[in-house]
């Protein structure tokens, strides 16, 4: 039985990157954390631990919404990991979004305190943590029957 070069070629290719010795190119993409940061010495821990990392290209730390974002060719775990080693800081990911975007905000799973001004938890993305956020449209028209901002609502007293 022999083996055609060509075959043998196209085996070689279908291997993955890592058996090669080749390293997958990270994208470039925006990296939103939380972290907690109480003065400027946090601040300026996480922002000394970050601002050197390799494929970092920008840096912004709001310590007013304990966030950090940082853009580049980086990877969130590594993000992470960085800072927990060198800041000795805990990370997560960035957990709210604009209240815009979800349907209903002030819904019990949706709505938290902590959140900034204008953002909610961002809990379309966990079915099982609030069913009322993501209402179906019979929920939504039942809403709107009732609502004041619908100039042909019911009114029942």
């Amino acid at each position: 039985m022999m083996i055609r070069v060509d075959d043998l070629i196209a085996d070689l290719c279908l291997l993955p990157a890592r058996v090669l010795g080749k390293k997958k190119r990270k994208q470039f993409q925006e990296v939103a954390l939380l972290v907690r940061m109480d003065c400027e010495g946090c601040e300026r821990r996480v922002r000394k631990a970050l601002e050197d990392m390799r494929g970092v290209s920008g840096l912004e730390v709001d310590p007013k919404q304990n966030k950090v974002t940082v853009t580049g060719y980086v990877e969130a775990p590594e993000v992470v990991a960085r800072l927990r080693r060198r800041a000795g800081k805990k990370a997560q990911p960035w957990p709210f979004v604009p209240y815009e975007v979800v349907p209903h905000p002030y819904a019990p799973g949706a709505y938290d305190k902590k959140a900034p001004p204008g953002y909610v938890r961002n809990m379309l993305d966990d079915p099982d943590a609030a069913p009322l956020v993501r209402a179906s449209s019979m929920e939504e028209r039942y809403t709107n029957a009732f609502s004041d901002d619908n100039p042909n609502s019911c009114a029942v007293m």
